[in-house]
């Protein structure tokens, strides 16, 4: 049955050709995102060229992409397969990404908008409703948005690309942990109280509640990692 969905939730031929790499890169992102393609898991080109009716050579392109953010791994003797995070490596890119989403809320403060502002307010709100009723796919869908919305409003185009590559290594970390609900309300609060700062245009406590926040998520990550269970950030 899990089989059947994963298929069906592929098999959606793409019509349009440009861009086919980046549509192709991004519906393998979402598989392993929502756990549909597990760490360890084997990726065998034949069979995802029928599950998205892509040829052989777009698919290599996205693969290669995936392998180049670290999503994917090549292991001898045994083809592709979605990487395994250890807990140093999910140490290292939560240390990582706390420092530029630190950047980020400091210049989000700085320089967004009033409508920006609003917009980012709205966006946790959106969460909110995504954690009441979730879906590893709505979830996805609202924090990336937030995320478009916080970097926009920083106006850093390469911090932004650069927060973006470790999000994408942190998508996989995050189906390690899909529903406490105690880390879900804490998270919203966290969020809530960092947009407040965003609102007063406080760098300083912005930069603050921001990194405590990355710091949580990374406490709830690494402790599922070592149990087992998962969590949801």
């Amino acid at each position: 049955m899990a089989e059947k969905a994963k298929r069906a939730e592929l098999s959606m031929r793409v019509e349009t050709l440009p861009g086919l790499r980046q549509q192709v890169a991004e519906r393998l992102r979402l598989a392993i995102a929502t756990g549909r393609f597990p760490a360890g898991t084997r990726l065998i080109e034949r069979e995802l060229c029928e599950m998205m009716g892509v040829s052989r050579t777009s698919l290599r392109e996205a693969l290669r992409e995936l392998q180049t953010d670290g999503l994917i791994t090549l292991q001898p003797n045994r083809g592709l397969s979605v990487s395994i995070v250890s807990r140093q490596t999910a140490q290292s890119i939560y240390e990582v990404r706390a420092n530029l989403e630190g950047l980020a809320a400091r210049l989000f403060a700085r320089n967004a908008s009033e409508e920006q502002v609003r917009s980012l307010k709205e966006s946790v709100e959106r969460l909110a409703e995504v954690y009441d009723d979730f879906s590893a796919e709505a979830f996805i869908a609202a924090k990336t948005h937030f995320y478009d919305v916080l970097l926009a409003g920083g106006g850093n185009e390469v911090a932004a690309d650069m927060l973006r590559r470790i999000h994408t290594r942190v998508s996989q970390l995050r189906v390690v942990s899909l529903s406490s609900a105690t880390r879900a309300r804490e998270s919203i609060r966290e969020l809530r109280e960092f947009v407040a700062a965003l609102e007063r245009r406080d760098e300083d406590e912005a930069w603050r509640l921001c990194t405590a926040h990355v710091e949580a998520a990374a406490r709830a990550a690494l402790s599922a990692i070592g149990s087992g269970q998962p969590d949801r950030r």
